[in-house]
Parts: C-alpha cells; sequence; structure tokens
C-alpha cells in the first residue's frame, strides 16, 4: 500500500489532535510541581498521583517537552512557565557535588539513586537547550554546552564513571553512540554548536561498523570492543525497538544533510533487519527482546509489549516512507500504528498505557514511573505532525 496525500494530511491531524487534545493535557497542567519545582509525573491511568519521588530522566525529557512545544508549535506561557519549573528543578536538586547527576529523587530533591552511566546528563543537556531557545536564556546555553562536553569526556576517557562490569568479558553497547548522536541533534538545532556534526558522524560510523550485521540482517544491543559478537546470553539479547529507534535517528541524520543516500541505506537497512526481528507476526506489536540466533531470552517481560518501541517504530516507518516513497514503509507504519492506538492509547483518560501482555491485554494501569512519562509518546506525536506538515507545504506548494 501507499498514502494518498488526503491520507497523509488525516494522519497530520490525527497525531496534532492526538498531541495537543489528548497527551499533553494528560501530564499538564496538574504535573507542574509549584510547591517543589519540577514535576509530579508517577500516575495511574486516570492521572491520580501513586507516588511523588521524581526520575531525573524525566524531568529532562518533560522540560525538553514543553520547550520544544513552545518552540515549534505555539507560544503558549504554560508550556514555558513549566519548562522553567523543570530547568531550575535540576539545576537545583539532581547535581551531584562530583559534578555528576543523580538518577533517582525525592518529591522536595533530595538524592535517592545514581546510576553508572551519564544518561540524566543527556536528557539535561536536550532540556536545557531546548529551554535557552525558548527563554532566550544564554546561562541555559552556556549549561548545556558544558554537560555536552561532560558527556563526551565520560565517552572518550575510560575510569571517569564507575564500571558496572569487571574487565573479564568486555563489552560497549550502542546505546551511547546512539544517545550522544540524538543529544547533538538536538543541541544542534536549538542552539547549535560547531563541534556536533563531526561528533554524530563518529556516532554513526561506529553503529555502522560496530553493531549492524549485515550478513545475518541485525543491529546489535551490545558487542565486543571490536564489534563482534559475544555468544553469551546477554550478549546475543537484541532489543528491535531500541535499534529501530537508532534508525530513524540516522534517517534524521540523512535529512539534515540534504537526503544523503548512504544514511538513508544505513536506516532503512536496520529499519528493515529489526522489524523483521521484532513484529510478533501471531499478536501484533513489537516484542521487546530476541536472541540474535533465536534462543531462549534470559529477561521474563521479553515477549511484552512495552509503549515506547511502539513510538519510535511509528517514527521510524513514516520517515522512511517519506523520504524513500516505499510502499513498504507505508504499510509497516500502518501495521504499528494501528496496533499502538487500538492497544496502549487509553480513550477514557487519555495518554497510552505502558506495558501489554504478548496478546495485547493490559499488564498494569499506570501511565507514569521512573521510566515512563511525557517524553516517547508526545515526541512520536509532534514529530510525526511536524513531519507530515513539512512534507504536506511541499506538496501543496508544487502543485
Amino acid at each position: 500500500m501507499s498514502y494518498s496525500q488526503k491520507e497523509l494530511q488525516d494522519l497530520y491531524n490525527f497525531y496534532s489532535n492526538q498531541l495537543l487534545n489528548d497527551t499533553i493535557p494528560f501530564w499538564f497542567p496538574r504535573s507542574f510541581d509549584k510547591e517543589c519545582g519540577g514535576f509530579l509525573l508517577m500516575r495511574d491511568a486516570d492521572g491520580s498521583l501513586i507516588d511523588d519521588d521524581k526520575a531525573v530522566w524525566i524531568q529532562g525529557r518533560a522540560t525538553w517537552m514543553l520547550s520544544t512545544l513552545y518552540n515549534t508549535v505555539e507560544k503558549k506561557r504554560e508550556w514555558l512557565d513549566g519548562a522553567k519549573l523543570g530547568y531550575d528543578f535540576l539545576n537545583k536538586h539532581c547535581f551531584d557535588t562530583d559534578g555528576q547527576m543523580f538518577f533517582h529523587v525525592t518529591r522536595d530533591g533530595r538524592p535517592i539513586r545514581k546510576r553508572r552511566y551519564f544518561f540524566s546528563e543527556t536528557f539535561y543537556v536536550i532540556a536545557a537547550a531546548a529551554y535557552a531557545k525558548a527563554s532566550g536564556d544564554k546561562e541555559a546555553a552556556n549549561k548545556a554546552r558544558f554537560v555536552f562536553g561532560k558527556c563526551i569526556e565520560y565517552t572518550t576517557t575510560k575510569g571517569l564513571l564507575q564500571p558496572k562490569f569487571t574487565n573479564t568479558r568486555p563489552s560497549k553497547g550502542i546505546g551511547v553512540p546512539m544517545i550522544m548522536m540524538n543529544t547533538a541533534q538536538q543541541l544542534r538545532e536549538t542552539i547549535g554548536d560547531p563541534s556536533c556534526d563531526e561528533w554524530i558522524t563518529k556516532w554513526i560510523a561506529e553503529i555502522e561498523n560496530n553493531f549492524v550485521k549485515d550478513d545475518i540482517e541485525c543491529v546489535m544491543e551490545q558487542v565486543a570492543p571490536d564489534g563482534s559478537i559475544i555468544d553469551h546470553i546477554d550478549g546475543r539479547t537484541l532489543n528491535p525497538g531500541h535499534a529501530m529507534e537508532g534508525a530513524w535517528f540516522i534517517l534524521h541524520e540523512a535529512k539534515h544533510r540534504n537526503n544523503d543516500k548512504h544514511l538513508i541505506d544505513l536506516g532503512c537497512r536496520m529499519l528493515d533487519y529489526m522489524w523483521e526481528r521484532g513484529w510478533d507476526k501471531e499478536h501484533g506489536g513489537i516484542l521487546y527482546f530476541r536472541d540474535v540466533y533465536n534462543r531462549p531470552v534470559q529477561e521474563y517481560w521479553q515477549d511484552m509489549k512495552f509503549w515506547w518501541p511502539h513510538n519510535e517504530v511509528i517514527i521510524a516507518t513514516l520517515l522512511a516512507y517519506l523520504m524513500t516513497g516505499n510502499d513498504k514503509y507505508a504499510e509497516m507504519h500502518k501495521q504499528v500504528h494501528d496496533y499502538a492506538y487500538k492497544h496502549f492509547h487509553d480513550r477514557q483518560h487519555g495518554e497510552w498505557f505502558g506495558y501489554l501482555h504478548r496478546d495485547g491485554t493490559l499488564a498494569q494501569s499506570a501511565k507514569g514511573n521512573l521510566y515512563k512519562g511525557p517524553f516517547h509518546l508526545p515526541r512520536q506525536e509532534w514529530y510525526c505532525a511536524q513531519l507530515l506538515n513539512e512534507h504536506l507545504k511541499k506538496y501543496n506548494s508544487m502543485m
């Protein structure tokens, strides 16, 4: 199948409506914590609070989302004021004395947990950069660039962060070049940074040379330092949705670079390989974990359906279709879109449930926790609406 221009217009209307009249209103303004700062995001299906702790990842992501809506959709004061709540809370409470960030804090910002990697920092960078653009705050822009520099140090300097594993079986994950690529893209697109293009090129090369396995049509989640497959349970475990998120980051970069053919091919190969491995042909939806050699997977949630892979695959398939015109991506997009909005969307209260059993039945009702909040879903709806709006404007200008 392919999409007609009317169908693409309908999709644009759908994503815009879902974002602004369903997803965002579930979270805001009720999640603004005007007493302690930041956001109260751990919520049940009906929006009631189930915990008042704060995940630093989600504080940063929500700050980015609100700032991005202000920058690209409407100069709505509520969004800018909300973004300032998040930005100020991050600065006041979420950095340890060594400069590293916490992962989990209390409502009033007392630290509970710190992780041995720097993803809190990457979400701070995109939040501070987007807030700087929205507010004109030069200090926020300087802080975004400074913390981005620290993230690069963490990726390139051994010993700065406490290792999670011993040196017995060294490995590296695709998550670091992926998240750093997207962080650099966001920094470049909000406040600009002359170093971003060079770093993005390096991270794409690392993904292509070490994690994409064309011989077995796969994108690895973890490999040995030389890029070889580690034939143990952890080394064989794939996360198809995560790899397809990486695919759209690369396609996004291809678009930025005037539809770079090499990057389009790379992103589409990654999408093709992991759709084949991740799409559940029996029940529909994206399976969470797979084994590269189709052996049993260790994690007990391996065949569940999580919300966020579906958000990433909706973006990846739509972007691949609009960039290539290949009808198979339209069909893939329709499949994942229809599955996700049928099974995850809560028509009564808005937003999406986070966790389904393999057959699509609800596993639990929470909409927000330490990992889920106003990010993957609203980012998907926002990005797809922006993408479709751009496409439709181009099409209409040619008519």
